[in-house]
Formats: C-alpha cells, sequence, structure tokens
C-alpha cells in the first residue's frame, strides 16, 4: 500500500516493475516505464522491464469470495484467479483479469496464517494444517505449514510466501510466527524477530521502537487471536514474534533501510492479496478501462492507486465499478489515453505522498523510479504560510506523512496545496483536451487530507 507515505517496504529489487501489495498499505508501489508510465505518445504498450524476483502491492486485489486455492497448497486455480472469465464488464477486478496473471499474498496474510495455526496448537496441542484464515473482504484461503514446533509454552508455525506471477523480492521466503501465552489482561503483543525489521524513525504509521508490523496486519492477527481463544478457551493474551528467514539481507533490497525501518522487512498488506502486473499488461489494461467506461456512457471516471483510494472515491462521488480505474503508479498512461479519449471529468485520487510526486511532474509513480521531492514540499509550505523554520523542517522529514503531520499541526493546508499541484500537472499533460480534472489526496484510513477545485 498506507497511501498517504512512501512504502514502508517496497519489496522490489532495483529494476523490477509492478506494484508490491499495494492497495493502501505501506507499500502501495508500482511499476511502470521510466518518464512516462505510457510509452511514448501513449500509442504502444511499453517494453516490460527486466523482472527479477513481493509485490506492494501491486495492489489489492478485488477477488471472488473464494480465491480457488486448493487446500493446502496456497497456490490458486485458474477458478480464483486473474483468468476466472467471469469477471465484470469493467473496473477494478476486470483489470486483473485482463492481465491473466496469477495473484498471491502478501506477508500480512502469511504471518496471519502462522500465527493462527502457531495459537491453535498451543491451545490444542495439534496444528490445523493447512490452516485457514479470514481476509479483509471475506476470502478464506488455506495455507500450508512448512514448520511447525510445539513445547510447554510456545508453539511455532511457518508459512511460504507464494506472490503469484508477482516479481516480487520476497517469494519464497518463510515467515515464522512464534506464539506463547501472556498473563491475563496484556492483550496481544508483538515482537520482531530474526528478519523483521524495527521502526527507528518517526513519519510511518507506527511507533518508533515498534516491530514494523502494520496497522491491517495487526488487526488481522489480533482477530484471528480471538477468534481461535474462543472456539478453544482461550484467553486471547499473547505475544508474537514474526520472523523471516534471510528477511535481513532481503530487506537490503526494499526501501526499508532508508526509511529507517532496519533489521528487515515489513510484514505489510491491507487485503490481504497481491495483485501482479507487468508494465506493458497493466497499462494495457488501464486503456481497457478506460474505453469500458466511455462504452458505457460514464462521463466522470476517477484514476486510482489503490483500493483504499477506490474506496474513497466511490464514497466522495458514488461512481459505479466501471468507471474506476485502477491507475496504480501508472499517472502517465492514465492521462495520455484519456487525452486521446476525453471523458467529461476525470478524478485522480491517491495517497499524499504519491501524488506529491505527481504534483512535481513525475507520470512514473513507482518509487523506485520517482522520489518524493522534500525540498518542492516545502515550496509548497512556504506558498501557504509556512515560517522559514517550519520549511526547513519539512524539507528534512523522514516522509511525506511526516511533513503533512508537521504542515497540519501549524495550520498549513499542505494537503490541498499539492492537490492543487497535482491537478495542474495532469491538465498540463491533457494538452488542452476537453477534461475537468480534480485530484483527491487521501490518508493510510481513506480519509481525504488534501483536495483540489474542479478545473
Amino acid at each position: 500500500m498506507t497511501e498517504t507515505s512512501e512504502p514502508t517496504e517496497t519489496g522490489r529489487p532495483t529494476g523490477t516493475s509492478g506494484p508490491a501489495e499495494t492497495g493502501g498499505g505501506p507499500a502501495e508501489t508500482g511499476g511502470g516505464p521510466t518518464e512516462t508510465g505510457g510509452g511514448p505518445a501513449d500509442t504502444s504498450a511499453p517494453t516490460e522491464p527486466t523482472q527479477m524476483t513481493e509485490p506492494t502491492a501491486p495492489a489489492a486485489a478485488d477477488v471472488p469470495a473464494d480465491t480457488g486455492r486448493p487446500a493446502g497448497t496456497g497456490e490458486p486455480t485458474e477458478t480464483g484467479g486473474a483468468t476466472d472469465t467471469s469477471a465484470p464488464a469493467g473496473g477494478r477486478g476486470a483489470q486483473l483479469k485482463h492481465t491473466g496473471l496469477r495473484p498471491g499474498w502478501t506477508t500480512g496474510a502469511c504471518a496471519t496464517a502462522a500465527t493462527t495455526a502457531a495459537y491453535t496448537a498451543l491451545l490444542t496441542g495439534e496444528f490445523p494444517d493447512p490452516v485457514t484464515i479470514t481476509l479483509p473482504r471475506g476470502q478464506t484461503p488455506a495455507f500450508a505449514l512448512a514448520r511447525e514446533e510445539l513445547g510447554a509454552e510456545r508453539a511455532m508455525a511457518a508459512v511460504v510466501k507464494d506472490a503469484g506471477d508477482d516479481p516480487d523480492v520476497t517469494h519464497g521466503a518463510v515467515i515464522h510466527a512464534t506464539v506463547r501465552p501472556l498473563p491475563a489482561g496484556a492483550g496481544v503483543v508483538f515482537r520482531a524477530g530474526p528478519g523483521v525489521g524495527t521502526v527507528t524513525r518517526p513519519g510511518l504509521p507506527l511507533e518508533v521502537g515498534e516491530p514494523a508490523v502494520n496497522p491491517v496486519p495487526r488487526r488481522m492477527m489480533r482477530e484471528h487471536v480471538a477468534r481461535v481463544a474462543a472456539e478453544h478457551g482461550g484467553s486471547g493474551d499473547v505475544e508474537i514474534t514474526l520472523s523471516v528467514e534471510g528477511g535481513e539481507e532481503l530487506a537490503r533490497s526494499t526501501w526499508n533501510p532508508r526509511l529507517g525501518i532496519l533489521g528487515g522487512l515489513s510484514i505489510l498488506g491491507t487485503t490481504g492479496i497481491v495483485v501482479p502486473y507487468s508494465c506493458s499488461a497493466w497499462i494495457d489494461s488501464i486503456r481497457r478501462g478506460v474505453d469500458v467506461a466511455r462504452a458505457a456512457g460514464r462521463t466522470h471516471v476517477a484514476g486510482c492507486t489503490g483500493s483504499t483510494s477506490e474506496r474513497t472515491v466511490v464514497t466522495e462521488y458514488g461512481l459505479p465499478e466501471d468507471a474506476l480505474l485502477d491507475m496504480g503508479d501508472f499517472a502517465g498512461a492514465v492521462l495520455k489515453y484519456v487525452r486521446r479519449h476525453p471523458v467529461d471529468r476525470l478524478t485522480v485520487c491517491g495517497g499524499f505522498a504519491k501524488l506529491s510526486k505527481l504534483a512535481a511532474g513525475h507520470l512514473d509513480l513507482h518509487s523506485k523510479r520517482s522520489q518524493v521531492d522534500k525540498s518542492f514540499l516545502a515550496r509548497l509550505a512556504r506558498r501557504g504560510g509556512a515560517d522559514e523554520a517550519l520549511a526547513d523542517r519539512v524539507s528534512e522529514a523522514n516522509t511525506g506523512l511526516a511533513a503533512l503531520q508537521m504542515c497540519a499541526a501549524a495550520g498549513v493546508p499542505l494537503g490541498d496545496l499539492v492537490a492543487e499541484a497535482a491537478r495542474d500537472e495532469a491538465l498540463r499533460v491533457l494538452r488542452g483536451a476537453p477534461v475537468r480534472v480534480d485530484v483527491l489526496c487521501i490518508d493510510r484510513a481513506g480519509t481525504v487530507v488534501g483536495r483540489s477545485t474542479v478545473r
């Protein structure tokens, strides 16, 4: 995803393409051709960069409630994956199915499965294998256990991450969850084991000193611990230590060290599902989405960077599914194609930090090919009334989210300023096409933190 700041972990080695666990998590990233995200003049798909090996996403997936994975295999069958022919005519689900690529599981889903199995064994003496969990959108995948250990006061289970067809540096990583009981009233406590990072700087959705286990995976694990406790007579008071084999080495290929997440990877994901795509396949799916919306007579469409932003525009404008474009990081692809195939109105919605890149002139929003420009944000803050001391702090902020929070505390509308600048950049790319544009910047929860007027 997590849409307000740079991803806490992109999960991608340099040179890979596609988002990685997006959809709003700290890692909502995606690939795209350098500079445009849409190919020259948007007349043909770009050549796909060499794919090396999690996705942030690419983005979060809208897949059927039944994922189609056979029990214990951790691998989707054709009926539950991207090739399901029962796709809707338009919208994000249709875009995914149009790519023909197989989705996978986020690190957060794998950690939840391992935690559920370990706590069940701690209470019953038996590990469920496969172990079934419920994802935030109701899907109920089953995961095979790679390892299991049961002691008197602890249980450990491990799951191998399957990223589907996404080029993901954490594909195949072994994610461990060790669960031990705590005194009544202690609740659920998370610890970082080997290969899981620790937050050392402000500006992320976790406090300094906390293990890098993002909010949605934490909630999923708490909910599953409570469910297991209710079924088997436990208190639900446990310590969960998560670890990833080789995670510290894998993290060197992510943004974690730069963001101050040290010691390993982050546990990510807002839907539990990783949606893969190549540059060319996803840009082609965006074009198809615009064509479907126009054929349906839609006069207002929205380019969304992930599932959280999609929910926001539906709440704000009540748009139907076939008016929603899963833009991911390919802002240039959307703008160039809409320039040649106009609609009356285009809303662009995404995380504050990601859209600050568009505001600064970047059409490819992938974290490997564009970065949040803190100096640019400082200039906008000055324009909004920030004094030099605040502007200096913004220019040195750890993340875009931290800059936004500083300005909000001082009454400087940095979110609105970024939205206005992003709208103006979109209009520049549209080159006078008869399309009105507005921009919504959101935080990780989908709350609007900046908006532009329609122009």
